[in-house]
């Protein structure tokens, strides 16, 4: 049966039943996926859909468009699969396997079509059309008491706006070990498919809560026993110097109970509300004298260093020497 979804007031099926060509069962069959079936499909059997009004949006890159359907938290209309004439190798022949699994159209534009509907970005080759991924509100995030395990690292996210840099920073934090992730309601950048290509696909498979009372947030927090640390750069001059916030090198922070990392926007920084509520402020020191202007850190940059800084001190972390499987660039 068909799964309907209601977004944005119009009603689709997850089931995708838009005029297209299916791929028939042919990993049933015992044959490559994608190549014989895959030749066989008409290069422009591409039927345009009006994706604004159905709420759907272009999730674009292999990596994405893989996890979002193991994932399976998205409903997918179709998949738009470019492959040689040699068929389809690797991941790409699982992507088609799982999208015959669900039962999803799976067509094969041209080229020039793929790069207009992604408009340009680096697709891979590969787009589906899908439901969006909203941020939950903060208040199903569960109950984290600090007694529970005083290594728990929270990251809280204000007012971060470029997409690309969002999806990196939730990339690392996906990576490193990170427990949760909380964002600004406000003024913070939508989950969008430039987001989950930029984090390699981590969007598509880790819960991201939003709240529009961060300060608020943050306090109670502190009121549970938990260390509330602000981020500034070098030498901080976020922080004013009447301020009673201490402000140490990440080098020298001890993580010995829970932990919430906060990181403000790419060009202000914390806002004051939300820098009143730390009780802690990290920085990340340069390794030489900087010039004006040059005194601070991309914050997707910033953030890997930082979490690095936090998570190598957990309990179990791989060492030096030992080999772990490591996420790949798109």
């Amino acid at each position: 049966m068909a799964l309907l979804l209601a977004v944005g007031g119009a009603t689709w099926r997850c089931s995708g039943r838009l005029p297209a060509r299916h791929f028939s069962g042919a990993a049933r069959r015992g044959e490559r996926p994608g190549g014989e079936e895959l030749s066989r499909l008409l290069l422009d059997d591409l039927a345009p859909t009006s994706r604004s009004a159905g709420g759907l949006e272009l999730l674009f890159g292999l990596s994405p468009c893989l996890l979002a359907l193991r994932a399976a938290r998205r409903c997918v209309t179709r998949l738009l699969l470019q492959a040689g004439r040699s068929g389809l190798q690797g991941e790409r022949a699982e992507l088609l396997r799982a999208a015959e699994a669900r039962d999803i159209p799976v067509l094969r534009p041209r080229r020039q079509k793929l790069d207009a509907l992604c408009r340009f970005q680096v697709h891979q080759g590969v787009c589906m059309e899908v439901s969006p991924l909203k941020p939950r509100p903060w208040t199903e995030v569960g109950e984290a008491r600090p007694g529970d395990d005083p290594q728990q690292l929270w990251l809280v996210l204000e007012r971060l706006q470029d997409p690309r840099n969002l999806g990196a920073v939730l990339r690392s934090a996906h990576f490193l070990g990170v427990d949760k992730v909380i964002t600004s309601g406000r003024n913070s950048c939508p989950l969008t498919p430039v987001v989950s290509k930029a984090s390699a696909g981590a969007l598509e498979v880790m819960d991201v809560f939003s709240t529009d009372d961060l300060a608020g947030f943050l306090q109670a927090k502190a009121r549970q026993g938990w260390l509330v640390a602000g981020t500034v750069g070098c030498p901080g001059p976020e922080i004013s110097p009447s301020s009673e916030i201490p402000t140490i090198s990440c080098l020298e922070f001890l993580w010995d109970r829970p932990t919430v990392l906060v990181l403000g926007n790419e060009g202000s920084g914390l806002s004051p509300a939300v820098q009143a509520s730390c009780q802690l402020a990290l920085t990340v020191l340069p390794g030489r004298r900087l010039p004006p202007g040059l005194g601070s850190l991309n914050v997707s940059v910033a953030a890997g260093i930082l979490l690095h800084s936090i998570c190598s001190q957990r309990k179990g972390f791989p060492v030096e020497g030992k080999r772990e499987h490591l996420l790949q660039d798109p």
